[in-house]
């Protein structure tokens, strides 16, 4: 092809493309669009959306927008969201509503990106969570998703002891990240847990098992003590950690406030498990040099479960007297009395795994614990 007909395609080529770049688009329905409010009538606002032409808030759009609305003057810059472009005087109709909306859901997509902290009041309660507002948006912050100290601590999940205790949280401000946004459904999905976990981290990596500690009581349940360690790191000294012999309500051991030595046995999975035992003597190494397998040994009974009977030897070492030397847990709990004294010898005894076995001494007489 000749030199200055290539040069000419070029040019021609060059030309159209500058056409196409200055050439303006119609606007795109869902496209969100800034204009300078030109007119206000009775049921309708008209907008300069400029370089497309003049918009128009008319229609459910103007009532569905009418606390907007309100605010609105001549002149004023305001941000719509297109929802029409085929109006049949040739307005291009605009949503306010609809526009904030998208921006708040943009926002918030833009919070969980960046992992952003909001301060928000905690409106209600339910038996799930807790209702937050944010930008007059409702959300939703479940119950998981609660710090440890203000997580309803309810051993046996009652659904109503739950609720009682969430709400107990409303009216108080909360420091939350969001962790969902579903916008087609409009809810948003709060977290009191730090969103990069990375401070609490740092905070658990200063400890290992085997350290010993003091914190302070911060809650107590059913099914052991949290012990606050320092600032954002609480820990668990569950039922079977708080003393050697027999718990049954952690209460009796200790009080909100009260200043505990705790031993570190645990840490995992961004929690810390607390020993208190863990600094006391263990009785059954004591135990392990004053009895054997084949003994002779009296013990009160303390406790029944679905094995059997629990008689206490000495304080802290315990026995099982299994129920299938009685039969059945009704002929066990006819021969066997909590609360009273009766011999037993010794049938298994592994004082290094905290194990015994007992046989009711029928030969002996019982006697009461005195």
């Amino acid at each position: 092809m000749p030199k200055k007909i290539v040069e000419k395609e070029i040019i021609k080529e060059t030309q159209m493309s500058k056409f196409l770049d200055e050439t303006i688009l119609p606007p795109m329905k869902e496209s969100i669009v800034e204009g300078v409010v030109i007119a206000i009538a009775k049921n309708s606002i008209f907008v300069d959306i400029a370089p497309w032409g003049t918009g128009i808030i008319f229609g459910k759009e103007y009532i569905n927008a009418r606390d907007l609305i309100k605010k609105i003057k001549i002149g004023d810059n305001i941000t719509g969201k297109i929802v029409g472009t085929d109006n049949k005087e040739g307005y291009i109709e605009i949503s306010l509503k609809e526009a904030k909306q998208a921006l708040i859901w943009s926002d918030a997509e833009e919070a969980i990106r960046d992992k952003k902290v909001f301060e928000l009041p905690i409106k209600e309660a339910n038996k799930g969570g807790l209702m937050l507002m944010w930008q007059g948006i409702t959300g939703f912050l479940p119950a998981s998703q609660l710090k440890t100290e203000h997580y309803p601590r309810i051993v046996d999940g009652d659904k109503d002891r739950i609720l009682d205790e969430l709400r107990k949280l409303v009216g108080q401000n909360i420091s939350v990240a969001i962790i969902g946004v579903n916008a087609q459904e409009g809810k948003l999905i709060f977290s009191e847990k730090d969103p990069n976990n990375s401070e609490k981290e740092k905070i658990i990596d200063k400890y290992t098992p085997g350290d010993e500690l003091e914190g302070e009581v911060t809650g107590i349940v059913d099914f052991g003590i949290f012990i606050k360690i320092e600032e954002g790191l609480e820990g668990l000294v569950h039922i079977s950690e708080i003393d050697w012999g027999l718990v049954e309500d952690p209460r009796k051991f200790a009080k909100i406030g009260d200043k505990i030595k705790v031993k570190v046995i645990e840490v995992k999975d961004g929690k810390i498990s607390l020993s208190i035992k863990a600094l006391l003597a263990n009785p059954w190494t004591e135990a392990a040099k004053k009895y054997k397998k084949d003994d002779l040994v009296s013990g009160v009974i303390i406790k029944f479960n679905k094995h059997g009977a629990l008689a206490s030897i000495e304080e802290g070492v315990a026995g099982l007297v299994h129920v299938s030397e009685f039969g059945s847990e009704e002929k066990l709990r006819e021969k066997l009395e909590l609360g009273k004294t009766y011999n037993f010898k010794i049938s298994i005894f592994e004082p290094k795994e905290q194990k015994m076995a007992l046989i009711f001494n029928t030969d002996k007489t019982e006697k009461e614990d005195k």
